[in-house]
């Protein structure tokens, strides 16, 4: 993992196939070291039972050492090949050396990569995948767990190993086009889902957060013709873009159209409704006018009724008989003729006598 495990671990970043551990970690045995031992076991096998009590107790003070778990580690011990059951955090801490071993076992969020992972589709086409990045998590409440049941070396076995069959029962089961082009951007959930099912089955501890799949290598004739149609795809999405430009501006201008239509129509409403309101108002102005005209020549005719109407009975009450007499006589002055003879007495005789029959006649 990243960063390795610490305390002389193992890092498995990119490699493909890391081998196994053959021992506990940190157990290393110089010449001097095991001269040292064989020292201790004479003196021990010299002395007597108190003797070696107090001696081994003197000898391990002596000789216990510090060793440091670096942040976000924590650290497992072996004594003897066996793994104890203390987990110490991250700090210093002392350990009796040659027989005591100690791991840092990082807790924090890591990546593997795993690297090189060659597949068969189901046509038969041999692809491989340059690198796939693995980011996983081991909980500190089952590294003790995780540690006894699958060593230090537990990403192994279920992210490196775990990747390599994952990936070729995709492949095997997936064509070419399906692993390279279709399917291509679900490998990563695929890959999180399968490894992160059995995890949770067999080793709880591991979580899964993340995969990474970098695209696969097919052989280059093949990615010839995948170039090849890839640019006759961009062609034709090219003219299927152009033809949605064209569509888009026939479709413009058809909007524009009907929407040009509907403003003149609109203006054209608007403009005979003002012709409208105006014939009707020159309407009402014109029979405003009318009546009233028609009521002042009604008054005229009423006044002009009403003073003939006065007058007639004024010129009633004028026909008396003097009156008679005084315009028969005004008439006769005014006349310029000159009448000479005898009979111009009688004349003027017989206009009073016509005038005295008017009145009795009354």
């Amino acid at each position: 993992m990243d960063g390795g495990r610490g305390g002389g671990g193992v890092a498995w970043n990119n490699r493909t196939s890391p081998s196994p551990r053959p021992r506990p970690p940190n157990v290393e045995f110089s010449s001097s070291a095991a001269n040292l031992t064989s020292v201790i076991a004479v003196l021990i096998v010299a002395v007597s039972g108190e003797q070696i009590a107090s001696f081994s107790l003197s000898l391990c003070a002596n000789v216990a050492i510090l060793h440091q778990i670096p942040e976000g580690h924590v650290g497992v011990y072996w004594r003897g090949g066996a793994l104890l059951k203390t987990i110490t955090g991250p700090g210093f801490h002392s350990m009796i050396p040659f027989l005591t071993q100690y791991e840092a076992i990082q807790t924090t969020i890591q990546t593997d990569q795993v690297r090189d992972i060659p597949c068969g589709t189901k046509g038969g086409v041999m692809i491989s995948f340059e690198k796939i990045e693995v980011v996983n998590r081991l909980n500190k409440e089952y590294v003790y767990d995780t540690i006894l049941e699958f060593g230090v070396s537990y990403d192994k076995t279920w992210i490196y190993d775990k990747i390599h069959h994952e990936i070729n029962q995709f492949c095997s089961s997936h064509s070419l086009q399906e692993v390279y082009i279709d399917k291509f951007d679900q490998i990563d959930e695929i890959m999180k889902e399968a490894i992160q099912r059995d995890c949770t089955r067999y080793a709880p501890g591991i979580e899964i957060i993340g995969v990474r799949v970098t695209k696969p290598k097919i052989p280059a004739s093949i990615a010839r013709n995948y170039e090849i149609m890839e640019e006759e795809r961009t062609k034709v999405l090219i003219a299927v873009e152009k033809q949605k430009v064209v569509e888009k501006e026939a479709e413009t201008n058809k909007k524009r159209a009907v929407t040009d239509a509907e403003r003149d129509a609109k203006v054209s409403e608007i403009l005979m409704a003002q012709r409208v309101m105006e014939k009707e108002s020159t309407k009402k102005q014109e029979e405003i006018e009318n009546q009233i005209y028609l009521a002042r020549e009604r008054s005229l005719a009423d006044a002009n009724f009403y003073r003939v109407l006065r007058e007639a009975e004024a010129n009633k009450l004028k026909l008396t008989p003097e009156f008679l007499e005084l315009k028969f006589i005004e008439a006769i002055a005014d006349n310029t003729k000159m009448f000479f003879g005898e009979k111009v007495p009688s004349m003027v005789m017989d206009q009073r006598l016509l005038g005295n029959l008017l009145e009795s006649g009354q």
